[in-house]
């Protein structure tokens, strides 16, 4: 499985960046299915066949079914969680 099958970094990013009060039904359900699709996807590939931005990425994304955000993330780990 090649990086191609993957979401990129770039869009990614964009997703992240825009806010949800500006996407559409579509769009919030696109990224759900690709954000899900690409980390089953991130799963099967053999770290072996990654380049080293998605090793990269799938490190920093791989929070599992917790979707709270990078800030409250970061927050928590330097003990200024709630």
């Amino acid at each position: 499985m090649s990086d191609n099958a993957r979401w990129g970094v770039t869009d990614r990013a964009e997703a992240k960046l825009k806010p949800d009060s500006e996407k559409s039904t579509t769009e919030h359900l696109g990224d759900k299915v690709k954000g899900k699709t690409d980390s089953a996807a991130g799963s099967a590939q053999p770290e072996s066949e990654k380049s080293y931005t998605q090793q990269a990425t799938d490190k920093v994304s791989s929070s599992g079914t917790d979707e709270r955000s990078y800030t409250d993330k970061t927050k928590d780990a330097l003990g200024l969680g709630k």
